[in-house]
């Protein structure tokens, strides 16, 4: 029997979300970005975007593609915005304690990283498939939950690449065990470069895609159900009529980054970008 699509990892987990109303706008002033497609215009680490209001808010939220800053509407930080903000330094802004600003700055990217991998194991722990490593699921996101509520020295203190091999580690074997319940040969394209391919309406499910490149790759009308996509690099990749029910570690800014229309199938959890065809 067909495994069921996953439930959605955020439903349990609202923290990861992006909460914007509660974070001192961080993404839009501790991150650099250069003048680019992406971008309208540069701007260096530590220095507020031109579009940052007083109140935090973006000036040109609901005009961001229009206006150059398609990067914007890739970028997810997983609800760090708002932990680094109200949790690690109490609510207070960088606008109001000037001193703390560097140190903020520093620690949003790595409480980020750590969220990441929080989103990861609560999909993980959503597969009933896995169930042979939930327990070490279980033991590595209470430990990376409580450190993301240490102090900024701690958490700046952080191995994160070394507790990203340890996590990813059971994430592999959680993506190995789903995906052995789907029927058939799976095809093994993990960390392939698939730069431009040409894959309407390929046969994917159950197929690896870990850290496959897959830029303006085609794989309109693909299958790509039950198919494991953590790390792929999915900008401006063709996903039109494409099937991603239940994909495993399927991000939104993964989406957001591609390109997909309204018979697109997404997993569930995940929101249909704003800018893909009608």
């Amino acid at each position: 029997m067909s495994p069921s699509p996953s439930p959605a990892p955020h439903a349990a987990h609202p923290d990861l979300q992006a909460d914007c109303g509660s974070c001192f706008g961080l993404c839009c002033v501790a991150l650099p970005f250069a003048r680019s497609a992406d971008f309208a215009a540069d701007k260096a680490a530590g220095t507020p975007c031109g579009n940052l209001r007083e109140d935090f808010d973006c000036g040109i939220h609901d005009r961001l593609r229009e206006r150059g800053y398609a990067g914007c509407t890739v970028f997810d930080c997983f609800g760090a915005g708002q932990k680094v903000s109200q949790v690690t330094f109490g609510g207070r802004s960088w606008r109001t304690e000037p001193g703390s600003a560097r140190t903020m700055y520093e620690v949003f990217p790595v409480v980020r990283q750590l969220h990441e991998l929080l989103r990861y194991a609560a999909e993980a722990l959503d597969l009933p498939e896995a169930k042979a490593v939930h327990g070490e699921l279980r033991e590595a996101y209470a430990r990376i939950d409580a450190l993301t509520r240490e102090s900024a020295d701690t958490l700046l203190a952080v191995d994160v690449p070394a507790l990203r091999a340890e996590v990813n580690a059971h994430l592999l074997r959680a993506g190995e065990l789903a995906r052995a319940a789907v029927p058939g040969r799976k095809k093994n394209h993990r960390g392939a470069d698939l730069l431009g391919a040409r894959l309407r309406g390929a046969k994917l499910r159950g197929a690896t895609l870990r850290g496959a490149c897959l830029i303006a790759a085609d794989l309109s009308g693909a299958d790509l159900r039950q198919a494991d996509l953590i790390g792929a690099d999915l900008r401006d990749t063709n996903l039109c009529g494409a099937d991603l029910t239940g994909a495993l570690f399927l991000t939104q800014p993964q989406l957001n980054a591609a390109r997909g229309d309204a018979a697109t199938r997404i997993p569930a959890g995940l929101r249909r970008p704003g800018h893909w065809a009608a």
